[in-house]
């Protein structure tokens, strides 16, 4: 059997690229996962992509996705659990319809970056695993502003807000990409030549955007994310920062 695990991008159906479409064209079964009332949004997004692409029959399941045991102090243990749990839903699902030879799962983003779809997938040895690349939140991003990713010929940083919260900003970096991020890492900054581009729900319609000085436009994009994510019930954002020289 074969898990086909899609890329889908940020949100927007558009994002989907032809072989994304064939690959779920492909599939017998398709799963799609609930995370509660409050992101009913995200489940359906999904349920919208298969409307739109599917030409093909294939059987939509639902699955409810369990939650990560706050009672775990340990992160990465807390983490394994969890994925053991998701992993333990899929095969739960896809034992239910026998018949299915290619099951696809549709992926935010790329199953490549921040995301546990390949990890969860890998405890389920007896599924072949193709992955179908996804535009990334970081691309998306940039698109919004009309920025580039890096200064000329310098690198770039991809971190989480937990890294960033715990261990500052990493020596020799001068741009960071900073996702993961509940709980607005970069207040923990010294705000002076840092500049910040920061999106929520990037490349959909409610897409939300700032930028500006961090001392300047810190204060506002607090305010904005809890205003939306009071309005929706769920958030997804990043955000780039990027260091001035001798800053």
């Amino acid at each position: 059997m074969e898990l086909v695990l899609v890329g889908i991008g940020t949100g927007n159906p558009e994002h989907l690229t032809l072989q994304a479409i064939r690959a779920l064209n492909r599939a017998d079964l398709v799963l799609i996962p609930r995370k509660g009332a409050d992101k009913a949004d995200l489940a359906d997004l999904r349920r919208t992509i298969c409307a739109e692409v599917l030409a093909n029959p294939a059987t939509l399941v639902e699955f409810d996705m369990p939650v990560r045991d706050p009672a775990n102090p340990d992160y990465l243990s807390r983490v394994g659990d969890w994925h053991d749990a998701i992993a333990a839903c899929w095969q739960a699902a896809i034992a239910a319809h026998p018949g299915a030879q290619v099951v696809a799962l549709l992926v935010w983003g790329d199953p490549a970056l921040y995301d546990s779809s390949l990890r969860i997938a890998a405890r389920l040895p007896d599924l072949r695993v193709t992955v179908i690349p996804g535009i990334m939140s970081p691309q998306v991003l940039t698109a919004a502003h009309g920025i580039a990713l890096n200064t000329v010929g310098a690198p770039f940083l991809v971190t989480t807000g937990r890294q960033l919260r715990d261990h500052g900003w990493p020596d020799g970096a001068e741009t960071l990409v900073v996702m993961l991020d509940g709980d607005c890492a970069f207040q923990t900054l010294p705000p002076a030549g840092v500049t910040i581009w920061w999106g929520a729900y990037v490349g959909m319609p409610q897409q939300i955007l700032d930028h500006g000085p961090l001392a300047d436009a810190g204060p506002r994009i607090i305010a904005a994310r809890a205003a939306a994510r009071a309005a929706h019930g769920w958030i997804m954002d990043i955000y780039l920062l990027r260091r001035s020289p001798g800053g």
